[in-house]
């Protein structure tokens, strides 16, 4: 059996040949985070299969399948030094990668809204050593205002639209990228904000993605 950096190496190099891996600084994020260590002990040989598996939460928590991180994380264009929110943390794995892309100049504050899912990527993320990741457990449809305003928002959960609240925190310029759309047949549009530097916002989507739902005062359970 391949080893887990042997896996590793070779989804990135499979993510590249397939287009869904277009970055070399994503390429390095995806070589150095172990995502073995950010699934569920019983998965935990799956880890680099093409497809999402769940996590400790309520039932509707889930890692991605890998090649949904690129796909939300190079629209956004996270460099070093940049300040990045990510709702939703789920096992840790996306805010690990999202340390990477940013270095120590940077931060990446992660909100996760289930309290059994956020335990679950604390340890992971203290364990794999990214335990400089803020992590909040708390409604993410309302964001951290305590540290904007952010380069780069991730909500990696489907959303009716972007909550006000992170468009407010959104810096100008600034990037934030979305499933907009609830639970249907088709899923949901993946969908990138622009906002420029006079704060004017700019739209457009990317492709269609199947997530699950955002919970909180600005997603479909209004809490």
């Amino acid at each position: 059996m391949q080893s887990f950096s042997e896996q590793r190496r070779r989804m990135v190099e499979r993510y590249r040949l397939a287009g869904y891996l277009k970055t070399d600084s994503m390429a390095r994020a995806m070589l150095r985070v172990p995502k073995e260590e950010f699934m569920d002990p019983s998965l935990v040989g799956y880890a680099y299969a093409d497809q999402p598996f769940p996590i400790p939460g309520d039932g509707r928590q889930t890692i991605s399948a890998p090649y949904m991180y690129p796909a939300t994380y190079e629209p956004l264009e996270i460099k070093e030094g940049d300040r990045v929110l990510e709702i939703g943390a789920g096992s840790g794995y996306g805010a690990a990668l999202a340390y990477e892309l940013v270095g120590e100049k940077g931060l990446v504050v992660a909100i996760e809204i289930n309290e059994e899912t956020y335990r679950f990527a604390k340890e992971n993320l203290e364990r794999s050593g990214y335990g400089a990741v803020k992590l909040v457990l708390g409604d993410g449809s309302l964001g951290y205002p305590e540290e904007a305003p952010y380069d780069a928002i991730s909500i990696t959960a489907a959303s009716p639209d972007f909550p006000p609240p992170l468009v407010d925190q959104l810096r100008a310029p600034g990037r934030m990228i979305a499933p907009i759309g609830g639970s249907t047949l088709f899923g949901q549009d993946l969908v990138l904000l622009e906002k420029d530097v006079q704060g004017k916002i700019r739209r457009r989507t990317l492709m269609q993605v199947v997530y699950v739902p955002l919970l909180g005062r600005h997603g479909w359970d209004r809490r």
